[in-house]
């Protein structure tokens, strides 16, 4: 196994000015598998020739200057779009497609705004909630995409016969990733519609997958939906990351013989800046959340993890730009031991993962609050098996409170269904901290007071 170097444009190179090129790509492996779908499989070449269609199609729409919203379904015509985007050096704003009309429509107007002060190598724009519950742009060039991809390939290495599954929503940075890095490095992925955890052995086998991405929640549903299997001998390597892996998943994960690399890291980083080095897969649980990777810098501040490289973010759409030398505060906690591994003790303070998917509590606050019937709202996480995390929510009613139906209409067309409460409780007033603000730890207490939203 040999790691990329930076150089030349050879296959498995990700510092060249030309890695994030399908174009490129066909001319150094236009032969080699580049992709597979459920229908066929398609040659660098010919992934090549369809972007060229799509780049035709798409040049008379492009407004100079401006971002090309793109809805990051996990689809062949999603990708083609993205590749055609890179080769026009146009950023695209990946909206999930989980998102309702309306929160689409916020994000592509705040997109429009800020659009002018975009820097020139801008290649992704990726909403992620901040802790005031607004929605911040995060900023993705192509130099930091590609130190990302490098820092990976530091750590895991290429050969030649490497497949990746997408089967993570490549409108999230852990899907978008894999394409970019296997972009740059020339190899294939393997593209699947969505996770789905009784096909996955099959996709695995059937496209001789040898790296696979999963948040701690798809690992769960994986070995609960297949309790004898192991995996095959060309599955080198399964990424954890997204959210914190409890230790008896990894421990079960390890008595299958998974090879496991945990990961650390989030859409202002590009994904991944910590990561279980890749000689240790088969004892993940001992590494903590891992090691700094190639070209990032870690400090612990206040208990705080910040983080320094060249894979973070040029900054937040339409807010000051970061310098190269600026510290990103995760706003997570941690610290790390002697041996360099970082140990994270919990995401950020009011932050809720649940299957993966982060959630704000104050953005669903914002929206229960606008419920006729609703006064006031509260809203924290509670531990979960299947999603580490689900959404709860305290509220105070008026006059006239909503019963589970009006509650249910409200969020259907304004919050994407992770972000929608799962159990809810009516309380006669939120607790709140000395400062004014809801009290998160204090919320917690209120848990066993809850039930579960009705279903019609």
């Amino acid at each position: 196994m040999t790691a990329p170097r930076p150089g030349g444009g050879a296959p498995g190179g990700a510092a060249t000015s030309d890695a994030l090129s399908i174009v490129a790509a066909a001319h150094e492996a236009g032969d080699a598998v580049a992709l597979h779908t459920e229908e066929r499989r398609y040659s660098f070449a010919q992934l090549a020739a369809l972007t060229a269609r799509r780049m035709a199609t798409l040049t008379p729409l492009l407004q100079p200057g401006a971002v090309h919203p793109v809805v990051g379904s996990n689809t062949l015509d999603t990708l083609l779009t993205l590749y055609a985007l890179l080769e026009l050096r146009v950023p695209a704003l990946l909206l999930h497609p989980r998102l309702t009309a309306a929160e689409q429509a916020t994000e592509r107007a705040a997109t429009e705004r800020a659009a002018a002060a975009l820097p020139a190598d801008a290649a992704v724009v990726l909403y992620t909630s901040g802790t005031t519950g607004r929605a911040r742009g995060a900023v993705l060039t192509r130099p930091a995409l590609l130190a990302s991809a490098q820092a990976s390939a530091d750590n895991l290495g290429w050969q030649p016969d490497d497949c990746w599954l997408l089967a993570m929503p490549v409108a999230r940075v852990g899907g978008l990733s894999i394409v970019t890095r296997c972009l740059a490095a020339r190899r294939a992925v393997a593209l699947a519609p969505a996770f789905d955890a009784r096909r996955l052995p099959q996709w695995i086998e059937r496209w001789r997958i040898t790296q696979l991405s999963l948040v701690p929640t798809m690992l769960a549903m994986l070995l609960d939906a297949h309790p004898t299997w192991t995996p095959p001998t060309c599955l080198r390597v399964v990424l954890i990351g997204g959210a914190a892996a409890s230790p008896a998943l990894l421990a079960r994960a390890a008595a299958r013989r998974l090879p496991v690399v945990v990961t650390y890291g989030c859409t202002e980083t590009c994904s991944q800046v910590v990561a279980t080095p890749y000689a240790q897969r088969f004892d993940a649980a001992a590494c903590g959340a891992g090691r700094p990777l190639a070209g990032v810098q870690l400090r612990i501040e206040a208990g705080r993890v910040l983080v320094k490289g060249p894979m973070r973010m040029a900054g937040y759409l339409g807010e000051p730009p970061l310098a190269a030398d600026d510290w990103f505060d995760t706003g997570d906690l941690g610290d790390i031991d002697t041996q360099g591994h970082l140990h994270l003790h919990g995401r950020r303070a009011d932050l809720i993962v649940t299957g993966g998917d982060n959630v704000y509590p104050a953005e669903v606050e914002q929206v229960l609050e606008t419920c006729p019937g609703v006064r006031a709202a509260a809203v924290f996480g509670v531990p979960d098996e299947t999603w580490g995390q689900v959404v709860a929510a305290a509220l105070v009613a008026g006059p006239q409170p909503p019963d589970d139906d009006t509650l249910r209409a409200h969020l259907a067309t304004r919050l994407a269904a992770h972000k929608r409460p799962r159990r809810i409780g009516f309380v006669a007033a939120l607790p709140h901290t000395a400062a004014g603000k809801p009290d998160r730890l204090a919320l917690a207490a209120l848990a066993g007071t809850l039930r579960p939203l009705r279903v019609a």
